[in-house]
Parts: structure tokens; sequence; C-alpha cells
């Protein structure tokens, strides 16, 4: 089943629930199937990896892993918190993305 996922590539967000609440970090990658995020920083798995060409020695790799968007709320640029958003359209018709906080403009044009 598809899920809606409210955050994009390069947003800044703050994980909400669970051993890593108050973490911040950039998003990284997006799944949108899975309702899933990998952000930067967040969620840091050790996987072993066995000799390959990248890596000639093989050893342990620390790697971000994915979890679900719900945990994660979206950080405003100007308040600096983790809010809640809405959608507007500003004057030449596009569909922007705006803090319910403070009221400022958050997607990057």
């Amino acid at each position: 089943m598809r899920t809606a996922v409210h955050v994009k590539r390069g947003d800044t967000v703050e994980v909400i629930v669970g051993r890593y609440r108050g973490k911040r970090g950039k998003v990284l990658r997006v799944f949108p199937k899975d309702g899933r995020i990998i952000v930067e920083g967040v969620m840091v798995a050790k996987k072993h990896m066995k000799p390959n060409e990248k890596m000639p020695s093989g050893g342990i790799v620390e790697k971000e892993m994915r979890f679900p968007s719900g945990k994660a709320m979206l950080v405003c640029p100007r308040c600096g918190r983790a809010v809640r958003f809405g959608h507007q359209t500003i004057e030449d018709g596009t569909k922007v993305r705006v803090c319910r906080h403070c009221g400022e403009i958050i997607d990057k044009a």
C-alpha cells in the first residue's frame, strides 16, 4: 500500500519518537511505496561487508537505515523548531509548503 510521505529529499527533519528522539538531520532518500525515509546520522547500524572491488579488505561499515516518515517532523528554517506545515498557493500559481507556526515559506525556490 502506497503511503503519502510529507517530506522531500534535502529537507531538514527532527525525529519525534523512539531512540533517536530530538536528533536532526537531512533527508537523504525517500521511499514513497513504503512510507519510509533515510536521514543523515539517524538510525545508524553497523553492517559487515564482504571484500569486493570497492572495499578489497571488507570490514564493518556504518550505514544509515530507513525508518517510517511519520516518526519525523519538518524543521522550519525561520523558527528552527519541528513544525506542522500547510500548503498555500502564491501569486505566480505555484503551490508551496508554509510553516503553521510562523507563516514562513519552507520550499526552496
